[in-house]
């Protein structure tokens, strides 16, 4: 059973909770709450989960709460209450709450937002110059767009987490 949490709540008992970060490795190099752990959500299983376990209840977050949504379906067979929270790294954020900051990063979904665009223009200065079936190009990706707004999955953002400039070492 997944429950929410808001960042208010959260810090006022932030102590009761295992802190489960499901960001990539590179997000969570940049900043991250204190005391938390990351297990990206492509890595996330009830086994590793169960082997990072302490006594307190389950916490996880990502940058805008969606990942966390999903890692706590992954979960749903722990037959224990996940908690997320509630928008976030984002409102941890706006709420003023303090972070760990590592290295100024620039996060994916921005990255996302930088290639879809950079893609698209391409496709219509090359329709522009006269290459044909350039427009297909911006299409593709118009429709990648359209379906991870659909389906909350976004498949260039995870293209973009396996490229070399988003691991950390």
């Amino acid at each position: 059973m997944m429950t929410e949490i808001s960042a208010k709540n959260l810090k006022e008992n932030q102590a009761e909770y295992q802190i489960i970060d499901v960001r990539t490795e590179f997000e969570f190099g940049g900043e991250r709450m204190a005391g938390s752990i990351n297990l990206p959500l492509d890595q996330l299983s009830i086994e590793k989960i169960q082997s990072l376990r302490d006594d307190k209840k389950l916490l996880l977050l990502c940058q805008s709460g969606a990942r966390s949504k999903k890692a706590a379906e992954k979960l749903e067979e722990l037959n224990e209450e996940v908690t997320c929270l509630e928008g976030g790294l984002n409102n941890w954020k706006a709420a003023g709450l303090d972070l760990l900051v590592i290295k100024k990063v620039m996060s994916l979904e921005r990255q996302v937002r930088i290639c879809a665009g950079a893609l698209i223009l391409t496709g219509v200065i090359l329709m522009k110059l006269g290459f044909n079936g350039a427009e297909y190009l911006s299409a593709f990706v118009g429709a990648g767009l359209i379906f991870a707004g659909l389906t909350d999955t976004c498949g260039m953002g995870i293209l973009l987490s396996k490229m070399p400039w988003n691991k950390s070492s």
